[in-house]
């Protein structure tokens, strides 16, 4: 099994973690919800060159920090009726309906969204429920993005899957081609979906997101950074957030 070793700079007065483990190629990055920097780096790479590292991108830093530091964020979610729920960019009003039947979610109109569960269910079903229902509408929207862009781009996962991630609106791996998407992609743009869509796939051909990722998605997606401006300025999902 390959070793991680973790520490912690502070550069400019950013706490930065730092991660050593058996990569080729150094990875920085600025996470969600509060705009936490990470930094991945080989492992001979010493502390003093992951700090200049930092150094070098530090204004583009502040600007991701700050970009976190306004977006919105969801309150905590009761699944109750009156609440705006989010499907595919588009906001809806959500109306709970008491049912004998099979639990389920329906969107009768354009501006609402219908959750219906047996009378006096629990808060954490009726979550469950819906949560099941937007990963349904993820698969159902992403499976022929991919399809598409894998003839596109040249390249075939082998795996592809739907889950909630915490940092990540996606990820890959180079070696067993297998792709996951963040389930919180349903609430976002379908556009915001593509995207995510390209860049993983993309990384079935350079796993790292140096100078030739950057050219390969300039290639297929010449708007993809306005599209990653437009997903990193939507509400995020109230999350109890723990790295």
């Amino acid at each position: 099994m390959a070793s991680t070793n973790r520490s912690t700079l502070t550069v400019g007065g950013i706490k930065v973690e730092v991660v050593r483990k058996d990569i080729k190629n150094l990875h920085l990055g600025v996470y969600p919800p509060h705009g936490r920097v990470r930094i991945a780096v080989p492992m001979h790479i010493d502390d003093e060159a992951a700090r200049l590292a930092v150094v070098n991108k530090l204004s583009w830093l502040k600007k991701q920090i700050a970009a976190f530091a306004r977006q919105p964020r969801l309150s905590d979610p009761d699944a109750v009726s009156g609440e705006s729920w989010y499907v595919f960019g588009q906001r809806y009003r959500l109306l709970v309906v008491t049912t004998k039947g099979k639990p389920e979610v329906r969107k009768p109109t354009k501006s609402r969204l219908e959750l219906h569960v047996p009378s006096r269910c629990k808060k954490d079903i009726r979550l469950t429920v819906l949560d099941r229902w937007y990963r349904k509408q993820l698969r159902e929207a992403a499976e022929p993005l991919l399809a598409k862009w894998e003839s596109k781009i040249g390249v075939k996962a082998e795996f592809w899957g739907v889950k909630r991630m915490k940092t990540k609106w996606g990820s890959c791996n180079h070696e067993t081609s297998r792709v996951w998407l963040n389930s919180e992609l349903a609430k976002k743009p379908i556009e915001c979906l593509e995207y995510i869509v390209v860049h993983e796939l993309i990384h079935l051909r350079e796993p790292s997101h140096d100078d030739n990722f950057v050219k390969l998605m300039d290639k297929y997606l010449p708007n993809w950074q306005s599209l990653r401006d437009i997903l990193n300025s939507t509400p995020l999902a109230h999350e109890d957030w723990q790295y």
